[in-house]
């Protein structure tokens, strides 16, 4: 298993991103003190490409002649993935630029599409969206219905209140404590196989509680009403050094012990579009242009040097 535990991460003191936010505060101070994050709706620094002829030219005629990529996600996570900017409409983050990214390489106007976390799947099956771009880790599962072109590594965190002295070394270490965690993802369906492993050495069960938004979890976090939240490592190492209130105590993979998750854009199975989307995403790192979008949000420890398409993917359970 992979994981570190974490220390000595400095608090800085500025607002976090929630349900309701001051207009005039716009940027935030990142974990490692040298990035202002932008929270703005308007985005002036988004990172932008030009089309790519040769790509463009294999994405399929329907989406061409429509001459937009639609795209879904959640919108209910923590800066600096996929979150409402600060006039609570806006959808900015990692994620977003990352979409802007691939769309203007395939000659297409981005367009941004908001819903819960498991109708983001039903709205790919329906063709309502041309793919999900939300911090979607692969999953052998999710492969049988869907194709991946990944452009992230998928690290998670357990993030727990800072008065909490609980000793993370491996899965027991949860045994008998409530750990939160967002239904319907990897996270989920770690900390269940964990749970399953634990109880038939016959340790105490996982409480596990299930949270949308992650407004709620902080809330449960800081007040004590949860031990622990297990989530994806950025959004967790900005809400410690922006809130304040919690620690990490230790990150792994999202794939869980013996593979390297990855984070992928997601389309329907065989449509034609994952091939263009990944040349599209290898342009964008063979130019640098990705490389800033992972600047400009920090995520420095997500890098991957290359895309790939359908890699082993998380464990079926």
């Amino acid at each position: 298993m992979k994981f570190t535990a974490l220390a000595g991460i400095v608090a800085a003191t500025a607002l976090l991103l929630s349900g309701c936010t001051n207009p005039s505060e716009d940027s935030q101070v990142s974990p490692d003190g040298t990035v202002a994050f932008d929270l703005s709706p308007e985005q002036a620094g988004r990172v932008r490409a030009g089309k790519v002829d040769e790509i463009a030219a294999q994405v399929p005629q329907a989406i061409r002649d429509r001459g937009t990529l639609i795209v879904t996600g959640s919108a209910g996570t923590a800066p600096p993935l996929r979150f409402y900017a600060t006039d609570d409409r806006t959808v900015v983050g990692s994620e977003v630029d990352f979409a802007s990214l691939v769309a203007d390489i395939l000659g297409l106007r981005l367009e941004v599409a908001v819903a819960d976390w498991s109708n983001n799947f039903v709205r790919v099956d329906s063709g309502e969206v041309d793919a999900f771009v939300s911090n979607v880790t692969v999953t052998e599962e999710r492969k049988e219905k869907y194709d991946f072109a990944t452009y992230r590594k998928d690290d998670v965190a357990l993030e727990v209140p800072n008065q909490s002295d609980l000793d993370y070394q491996d899965r027991t270490s949860l045994a008998g404590k409530r750990i939160a965690v967002g239904s319907g993802t990897n996270q989920e369906q770690l900390l269940v196989e964990w749970d399953e492993q634990n109880q038939a050495e016959g340790l105490p069960a996982i409480d596990i509680a299930y949270f949308e938004k992650a407004s709620d979890v902080y809330l449960a976090l800081a007040s004590q009403r949860i031990d622990g939240y297990i989530g994806p490592n950025p959004s967790a190492v900005y809400h410690v050094a922006t809130a304040g209130q919690t620690k990490i105590v230790a990150t792994f993979s999202g794939a869980g012990e013996d593979l390297q998750g990855e984070i992928g854009v997601l389309t329907k199975k065989d449509n034609g579009l994952i091939g263009p989307v990944h040349k599209a995403l290898q342009h964008a790192i063979d130019s640098g242009l990705y490389q800033q979008v992972i600047d400009r949000w920090g995520l420095q420890t997500e890098v991957v040097d290359q895309t790939r398409i359908n890699p082993p993917g998380l464990p079926k359970k």
